[in-house]
């Protein structure tokens, strides 16, 4: 493989990231049990400017771990173009979830968890740590938030 472009600056990465999760309807969720078995899983999300917000089933492996352990590790893209966020995570009973947060996720995603018959709950991650990176010449400086603070100046 050869690198042909230059690395791209945090500040662009980090509008980037923005721009996907305000953009892009899915992510990869990886969590652990107690035991520390790994669950990954792809689910839908929409973010509020400081949260994700995502749904699924108290009852299955992931909600059960984001439950339980309280983070999560989020990735989106593919191999060639990077975003890893580690999360802290706060459970929500389907109908407790800010009114704000379901509104959003139903009008991005067309799907309303308050209105199934099976129980949803909603989780809201807190991001802690973003990373984003292209190919290894970027790997450097890939971390853009660590302790939840950004460690760029805000792009737009």
């Amino acid at each position: 493989m050869k690198i042909t472009e230059p690395p791209r600056s945090p500040e662009r990465r980090k509008r980037e990231v923005l721009d996907r999760l305000e953009r892009e309807i899915d992510v990869w969720v990886a969590t652990a049990d107690r035991e520390g078995l790994p669950c990954l899983v792809p689910l839908w999300f929409v973010w509020d400017g400081e949260h994700l917000w995502l749904a699924t089933r108290p009852t299955n492996p992931t909600g059960r771990n984001l439950r339980d352990g309280r983070r999560a590790r989020l990735a989106f893209g593919d191999t060639l173009d990077v975003v890893l966020v580690d999360a802290e995570v706060r459970t929500y009973a389907a109908r407790e979830a800010p009114a704000a947060a379901a509104e959003a996720f139903l009008a991005k995603t067309g799907w309303d968890p308050r209105r199934e018959r099976a129980e949803y709950a909603w989780f809201r991650m807190r991001p802690t740590a973003v990373q984003a990176w292209r190919e290894v010449h970027e790997l450097p400086r890939r971390h853009l938030m660590r302790d939840g603070v950004w460690v760029v100046q805000d792009p737009r």
